[in-house]
């Protein structure tokens, strides 16, 4: 029974995180996100295109996605299938929701399969999971980005720092090495601005990206 249930959690939390937040409220101003700025659908790009409201407006509702996916759909799962949410199904349940929610993210089934980095769901699914180790992330994806205005940077030594935060603080080792693999996936849907960073071509916090080519 668990393991339907977890693959009911899977699949719920891939179509909750699949929701194209950024694609949908550039829509609704008559803007396709894709084929403006670096053509990604996430916040940045839409802070850089549509402006601070729109771009906080989709940050918030994709942290939402992820909180939502491992706090909320995690024991509606478990209670349909009349498990108890706490010990370690929870557990186990909760890193699936969070896992399918960013995979979800990144790979939408509504853009054929072409979404954001998954950095703003991502904080979402680390608020739930590991609040302290999110914490000591931010503090270091704000320096970063104060001191560089580099938003990509910040969020890739962040990244970085994901799964010696979460040793940090005491998590089990199951969430280290599960942040380990977020920090990694990230890392790789940063590699365009990687290139673009070490060719001196990527835009700063303010900046206008490049139309994608």
């Amino acid at each position: 029974m668990e393991i339907v249930s977890y693959a009911v959690t899977a699949a719920l939390a891939y179509l909750l995180g699949s929701i194209p937040t950024g694609f949908i409220v550039a829509q609704v101003k008559g803007v396709d996100i894709r084929a403006v700025g670096s053509g990604n659908i996430g916040a940045t790009n839409v802070l850089r295109t549509l402006g601070k409201p729109a771009g906080i407006l989709v940050l918030l509702v994709d942290m939402l996605k992820g909180w939502l996916a491992v706090v909320v759909l995690t024991r509606l799962v478990l209670g349909a299938f009349g498990l108890t949410a706490n010990g370690a199904a929870r557990e186990v349940d909760e890193i699936i929701a969070g896992i399918g929610a960013i995979l979800g993210h990144n790979y939408t089934c509504w853009l054929q399969f072409k979404g954001g980095k998954g950095i703003a769901t991502s904080a979402g699914v680390l608020l739930a999971l590991v609040p302290w180790a999110l914490l000591i992330i931010m503090a270091i994806w704000i320096v970063v980005c104060v001191a560089t205005r580099y938003v990509s940077l910040a969020s890739i030594f962040a990244s970085l720092a994901l799964p010696l935060a979460s040793w940090l603080t005491h998590e089990s080792l199951t969430k280290v090495i599960v942040t380990a693999a977020m920090a990694v996936l990230a890392i790789y849907k940063h590699k365009g601005n990687i290139r673009r960073l070490l060719d001196g071509t990527e835009p700063r916090l303010g900046q206008k990206a490049e139309e994608p080519k």
